[in-house]
C-alpha cells in the first residue's frame, strides 16, 4: 500500500477528531472545577484545594477527583469534610459526565444552583450538612438515573417538588431531615419512587396524612417521618411494607389506635411513635416482632394491660422499651425481663401494680430502669429482693421508682449495686427508717433523691464519700440530727434540698466552700445560730431557702455579693436589725421573702432598684417610716406584703400598687391612702403639703448648699495635695488608686520579672492590640495575671493611662481585679486576678472540652451584669467598646469576668455618647462606632449581641462563611424562629431528645434576644438591664423544662 494509502486516512480523522473531542471534554471540566474552587471563599486551614487544583496538573489527579478510565471526563467531585467555605457554583452543570457529586460537611451557603439538573448521568447527590437555603431546584428531577439524593441538615424551604417524586431511579435513599420544608406528600408518590429504600423527611414542618399508599414503595426499609405535623391515623396498609426495618413517626399529631397490622412488619428492628395523639391498646401481634430491637410509644394516651407470655414470641431481641407517659395497667409481664439485651426500660407514668418479678436480675445490660409513677408495691423483703436482683446488672447507671407506694425499708443491699450506678429516684414512695450507711458505696452517684418519705434518725456520715454528687433531695422526711460536715465534701453539688424536716445545730460553714453550689434549701428545721459569714461568699447562688427555723442575728452588708441570686426566702426566724442597703445590688432577684421576723429601721430606698423583684414580703416585722416611693418603679412585682409593720404615711399610688388590696398593709396604723377603701385617708391638705414644702425648701436648701460646697473644697484641696506629691516625687512602682481589698501591695519591675521568668514564652497567655499578658506566680504562691504595655506601639501610653482611669473608679464581681500596678519611664504593667480557665473564647474553640447550655446562660449573665454595672453603676457611664469572647476571662467556678478596658470610654454625666478614632474589634463593633467613631453604651449592647450569637451558634462573626450581605446577624435572622440548623451541635445530646426539644426553644429565645441587642439603630436596642431579666427567666424556664423530663 502506498503512503497515501485513503483507507488509512479516514480511521487516523477518526482517531485524531477523538483526541480533540477528549481533550476539549476534560478541558471543560476543568473549567467547571476551578470555577467551584474560585467560589471558595475559605478553603481548609491547610489549603488543600488551592495547592492541589492547579492548572498545570492533570485534572485527573486532583484531590477528590474521579476521571473515567481513559481520562477524558470527570465522573466523580468527592471533597466531603473540608470546612469549605463558599457557593456552589452554576458551571457545576457542565460536568456533563458526572456520576457522583458529595460536597457533605461543609459550608456552602446559598441555594443549590438549578443547572445541577444538567448532570443527567449523576446517581448520587449528596449536600448535606451545609447552611444551603432557598428551595429545592424542580430542575432536580431531570436526575432520570439519580439513586441517592440527600440534603439532610441545611435550611432549605419551600416544597418538595413534583419532579423529585417521579425519579424512579432512586433506591437508596431520599434524605431531607433536618431543614424547614413544608407541604404533604402525595398519595401517590410510591407510583414514581418504586425502588425506594429510605424515606428521611424527619425536623421539618410537613403536614397532612401519611400517605395511604407508602407501602407500594416494596422495597421501604427505614421511615422516618418525625418532629412534623403529620396528622389524622397510621395507614393500616402500611403493615404491608414487609421489608421495613426502621419506622420513626414521633412528635406528630397523630390520632387513632395502633394498627394491628404493623405486627406484619416481620422485619422491624425499630418502631418509634412517642408523642402523638394515639388511643386504645398495643396489639399484640407487635409483641411478637421477634427482631425488634428499640420499642418507644412515650406519651400517648394508650390504655389496658399488656398481654401476658401466652402464645406470644415475646422480644428476646429487644435493646430499648419506653411505654412512659401512658394510661396502662395490670402487671408488668414477665417475657420483658427474658429479653438479656435489654439496656432501657422506662415504663414511668402509668398504672402498673403488683410487683416486680425477680427475674429482673437477668437484666445483665440494663442501665436505666424508670417505673416510676405507678402502684407497684414492695414489703421490706421484698425491696430487699428488689435491690439484690439488681446487684447483677453490671451496666446499671439509673433507677427510678419514685411516687410507687413501696411502703418498705430502704436495705443495706443497696450499697451493693454495681459502682456504675449515677442517679437513684425513690421520692414519694413512703419509705422509712434510715438511710443505709452502705450507700456510701455508690461513689459514682451523681443524683440522690429521696424526699417526701419518712425517713428518720441521723444523716450517715457516708454520704460525703459520694464527692461526684450534684443533686442532694432529701426534703420532706423527719431527719435530726445536724448537717455532718462531711457534706462539705459535695464539691460538685448543685442542688441541695433538706427542707422539712428536724434537723437542728448550726449551719456549717463549710457550707460557703461549696462554689458550685446554686439552690439550696433548709427550711422549716429547727437550726439555731445565725447564718455562717462564708454562706455569703456564694456569688452564684440562684436560690435559698432558712425559712422556719430559729435563726437569730442580723443580715449582713455581704448580702449584695450575691448578684446571681433569683429567690431568698428567711420568713419565720428571729433575724433582727435593718435591712441592709447592699441588698439592692441584687438585679436579678424575683422573690424575697423576710417575713415574720424581728427587722426593724425603714425599707431601704434603694429597693426601686430591684429590677426583676415579682413578691416581696416583709411582713410582720417592726419596719417603719414610710413606704419608698420607688417601689413604684418595679414593673414586675406581682406580689407584696408589707402588713404588720410600724409603716406610717402615704402608700404609694403610682405603678404595681394599684392593683393591691388593703391585705398589703394592714396592721400599720398609721398608713394612709385613698385608693384602698379599707385604709383611712390622708389627712394633708394641699395648703398644708404646699406649706411643709416652704419651710422645708428654706432651711433644708440653704443647709444642704453649704454642706456641698464644703465638701468639694474638701474634696478639691486634697486632690492637689496629691497631685503635687505625685509631681515631686519620681517612683518605680505606682498603684493604681483602688479600694483597700483590691489593692493589697505593691510590686517592682524585679519582683515581676522573677514571678514570670523573665516574662519567659511558657508564661506568656495572650498578646493584644497594646500590651501582653502573662502567668505569674509569687514566693507565697499567689499567682497572677500581669498584664505589659508594649510602649513602643503608638497608642500603648494612652491605653494604659485609659485603663487606669477606668479600673480606679469601678469594683465588681464580673470585672477583672486589678491587683496593683508597676510603672517607671520604660515600663508600665498592670498586675491583675489571674483566671485559671482563660478565656470564653478558648472555652469555645477548645477539642477537649465543652461548655453546656446552662454555663452559656450563666457566663452571658454574668457579662450582661458587669455591663448593666459599667453603664448604669454610677453618674458617669463607662462604654467598654471591646465586647468580644477574648475579653471574657473564666475563673476556677467558671464565672465569668469582662477584662481589657484599653480603649473604654468614660462618659459624663451630660454625654449620651463620644466620638473616637480607636477602632475597637471588626465583626462585633455596631455600625455607627465603625462608620462614624461614635461610641455609647449602646454600642456595647451591639457588641454583645453579636457575642450572645457566636456563644449559641458556635460561628466566630469573622468566619468567611461571611461575606458580602451575608453577616452572622442576617443568618441568624433568616434562620429564626428555627434554630436547629444554626445553633451550636455540642449543646445537643444525642439521646435526650426531650432536652433537646428544651435546649432549641431556649436557644430561640436567646438568638431573638440577641437581634433585638443589634437592631441597626441605637435607640431600639434593649439595655443590659432588660437583657439581664430576660436572660434569666429564659435560664429558669429551660431548668424548669428539663427538671420535668
Amino acid at each position: 500500500m502506498g503512503r497515501n494509502d485513503p483507507y488509512l486516512f479516514v480511521p487516523c480523522l477518526i482517531l485524531f477528531s477523538a483526541i480533540v473531542a477528549a481533550a476539549a471534554n476534560i478541558s471543560r471540566d476543568q473549567d467547571a472545577l476551578l470555577s467551584v474552587k474560585a467560589h471558595i471563599i475559605n478553603d481548609n486551614p491547610n489549603n488543600i484545594l488551592a495547592q492541589n487544583w492547579t492548572s498545570n496538573t492533570s485534572v485527573c489527579s486532583w484531590m477528590g477527583i474521579t476521571c473515567d478510565v481513559y481520562g477524558n471526563r470527570v465522573t466523580s467531585l468527592t471533597i466531603p469534610d473540608l470546612g469549605l467555605t463558599g457557593t456552589i457554583p452554576s458551571y457545576l452543570g457542565n460536568l456533563s459526565s458526572l456520576q457522583t457529586l458529595v460536597l457533605s460537611h461543609n459550608w456552602f451557603s446559598v441555594t443549590i444552583p438549578k443547572e445541577i439538573g444538567n448532570l443527567t448521568k449523576l446517581k448520587e447527590l449528596r449536600l448535606p450538612y451545609n447552611k444551603l437555603e432557598g428551595e429545592i431546584p424542580e430542575e432536580l428531577g431531570n436526575l432520570a438515573e439519580l439513586e441517592v439524593l440527600v440534603l439532610n441538615n441545611n435550611l432549605l424551604t419551600g416544597t418538595i417538588p413534583a419532579s423529585i417524586f417521579n425519579l424512579s431511579s432512586i433506591s437508596t435513599g431520599l434524605v431531607l431531615s433536618n431543614n424547614s420544608l413544608t407541604g404533604s406528600f402525595p398519595d401517590d408518590m410510591c407510583e414514581g419512587l418504586p425502588r425506594l429504600k429510605g424515606l428521611h423527611v424527619s425536623y421539618n414542618q410537613f403536614k397532612g396524612p401519611i400517605p395511604n399508599n407508602l407501602w407500594h414503595c416494596k422495597e421501604l426499609s427505614t421511615v422516618s417521618l418525625s418532629f412534623n405535623q403529620f396528622t389524622s391515623r397510621i395507614p393500616r396498609d402500611l403493615g404491608n411494607s414487609t421489608k421495613l426495618k426502621t419506622l420513626f413517626l414521633g412528635f406528630n399529631n397523630l390520632i387513632g389506635e395502633i394498627p394491628q397490622e404493623i405486627g406484619n412488619l416481620r422485619n422491624l428492628e425499630i418502631l418509634g411513635i412517642d408523642q402523638n395523639n394515639l388511643i386504645g391498646f398495643i396489639p399484640d401481634t407487635i409483641f411478637n416482632i421477634s427482631t425488634l430491637k428499640i420499642l418507644t410509644l412515650f406519651n400517648n394516651t394508650l390504655s389496658g394491660n399488656l398481654p401476658s407470655s401466652k402464645n406470644l414470641i415475646g422480644l428476646p431481641n429487644l435493646e430499648g422499651l419506653n411505654l412512659g407517659l401512658n394510661n396502662f395497667g395490670g402487671s408488668i409481664p414477665s417475657f420483658f425481663f427474658n429479653a438479656s439485651k435489654l439496656y432501657t426500660l422506662a415504663l414511668g407514668y402509668n398504672s402498673f401494680s403488683g410487683l416486680i418479678p425477680e427475674a429482673l436480675g437477668q437484666l445483665r445490660n440494663l442501665e436505666r430502669l424508670r417505673l416510676e409513677r405507678n402502684y407497684l408495691t414492695f414489703s421490706t423483703s421484698e425491696l430487699m429482693s428488689f435491690f439484690s436482683a439488681l446487684v447483677n446488672c453490671k451496666s446499671l447507671k439509673e433507677i427510678a421508682l419514685s411516687e410507687n407506694p413501696v411502703d418498705g425499708v430502704l436495705p443495706s443491699s443497696i450499697g451493693n449495686l454495681s459502682v456504675s450506678v449515677e442517679k437513684i429516684y425513690m421520692y414519694k414512695c413512703n419509705i422509712h427508717g434510715r438511710i443505709p450507711k452502705e450507700i456510701g458505696n455508690l461513689i459514682n452517684l451523681t443524683t440522690l433523691s429521696l424526699a417526701n418519705n419518712n425517713l428518720s434518725g441521723s444523716l450517715p456520715m457516708t454520704l460525703g464519700r459520694l464527692k461526684k454528687l450534684q443533686g442532694l433531695d432529701l426534703q420532706n422526711n423527719k431527719f435530726e440530727g445536724p448537717i455532718p460536715q462531711e457534706f462539705c465534701h459535695f464539691s460538685r453539688l448543685y442542688k441541695f434540698y433538706m427542707n422539712r424536716n428536724k434537723l437542728s445545730g448550726s449551719i456549717p460553714s463549710c457550707l460557703g466552700d461549696l462554689n458550685s453550689l446554686r439552690i439550696l434549701s433548709l427550711g422549716s428545721n429547727e437550726l439555731t445560730s445565725v447564718i455562717p459569714s462564708t454562706f455569703w461568699n456564694l456569688e452564684d447562688i440562684l436560690r435559698f431557702d432558712f425559712s422556719s427555723n430559729s435563726l437569730n442575728g442580723s443580715l449582713p452588708l455581704e448580702i449584695g455579693n450575691l448578684k446571681a441570686v433569683v429567690s431568698i426566702y428567711l420568713s419565720r426566724n428571729h433575724l433582727s436589725g435593718n435591712i441592709p442597703t447592699t441588698i439592692v445590688g441584687l438585679k436579678n432577684l424575683q422573690s424575697l421573702s423576710l417575713k415574720h421576723n424581728r427587722l426593724q429601721g425603714p425599707i431601704p430606698e434603694s429597693f426601686g432598684e430591684l429590677i426583676s423583684l415579682e413578691f416581696l414580703d416583709l411582713s410582720n416585722n417592726n419596719l417603719s417610716g414610710v413606704i419608698p416611693t420607688s417601689l413604684e418603679k418595679l414593673l414586675y412585682l406581682k406580689s407584696l406584703n408589707l402588713s404588720f409593720n410600724k409603716l406610717v404615711g402615704e402608700i404609694p399610688r403610682g405603678g404595681a400598687f394599684a392593683n393591691f388590696s388593703a391585705e398589703s398593709f394592714i396592721g400599720n396604723d398609721l398608713l394612709c391612702g385613698s385608693p384602698h377603701p379599707q385604709v383611712p385617708l390622708c389627712k394633708s391638705s394641699p395648703q398644708k403639703k404646699s406649706k411643709k414644702k416652704v419651710i422645708l425648701l428654706g432651711v433644708v436648701l440653704p443647709l444642704s448648699t453649704v454642706f456641698v460646697v464644703t465638701v468639694i473644697l474638701a474634696l478639691t484641696f486634697g486632690l492637689i495635695t496629691r497631685c503635687s506629691k505625685r509631681r515631686s516625687t519620681e517612683v518605680s512602682h505606682i498603684k493604681v488608686d483602688m479600694s483597700p481589698q483590691v489593692m493589697w501591695r505593691r510590686y517592682s519591675h524585679d519582683e515581676l520579672l522573677r514571678a514570670t521568668d523573665q516574662f519567659s514564652e511558657e508564661n506568656l497567655i495572650g498578646i493584644g492590640s497594646y500590651g501582653s499578658v502573662y502567668k505569674g506566680r509569687f514566693p507565697d504562691g499567689i499567682e497572677v495575671a500581669i498584664k505589659v504595655f508594649h510602649l513602643q506601639r503608638e497608642g500603648a501610653l494612652n491605653s494604659f493611662d485609659a485603663e487606669c482611669e477606668i479600673l480606679k473608679t469601678i469594683r465588681h464581681r464580673n470585672l477583672v481585679k486589678t491587683i496593683s500596678s508597676c510603672t517607671n519611664h520604660n515600663f508600665k504593667a498592670l498586675v491583675l486576678e489571674y483566671m485559671p480557665n482563660g478565656s470564653l473564647e478558648d472555652c469555645l474553640y477548645a477539642s477537649n472540652f465543652n461548655l453546656d447550655i446552662f454555663q452559656r446562660l450563666g457566663i452571658m449573665i454574668d457579662v450582661a451584669s458587669a455591663l448593666e454595672y459599667l453603664h448604669f453603676g454610677h453618674s458617669n457611664p463607662i462604654v467598654h467598646c471591646d465586647i468580644k469572647p477574648s475579653n471574657v476571662l473564666l475563673d476556677d467556678s467558671m464565672v465569668a469576668h469582662l477584662s481589657d478596658f484599653g480603649i473604654a470610654k468614660l462618659l459624663s454625666e451630660e454625654d449620651s455618647m463620644k466620638q473616637t478614632q480607636t477602632l475597637a474589634t471588626i465583626g462585633y463593633m455596631a455600625p455607627e462606632y465603625g462608620r462614624e467613631g461614635q461610641v455609647s453604651i449602646k454600642g456595647d449592647v451591639y457588641s454583645y449581641g453579636i457575642m450572645l450569637m457566636e456563644v449559641f451558634t458556635g460561628m466566630k462573626p469573622t468566619n468567611e462563611f461571611f461575606t458580602g450581605e451575608m453577616s452572622i446577624k442576617r443568618w441568624v435572622n433568616d434562620s429564626l424562629p428555627a434554630v436547629m440548623n444554626i445553633m451550636d451541635e455540642n449543646l445537643l445530646s444525642e439521646d435526650e431528645e426531650h432536652a433537646n426539644v428544651s435546649k432549641q426553644s431556649c436557644a430561640s429565645s436567646v438568638l431573638s434576644l440577641a437581634m433585638e441587642c443589634t437592631s441597626e439603630s441605637p435607640e431600639n436596642r434593649v439595655n443590659t438591664k432588660e437583657i439581664i431579666n430576660r436572660l434569666i427567666k429564659i435560664r429558669d424556664l429551660l431548668f424548669a423544662n428539663i427538671e420535668m423530663v
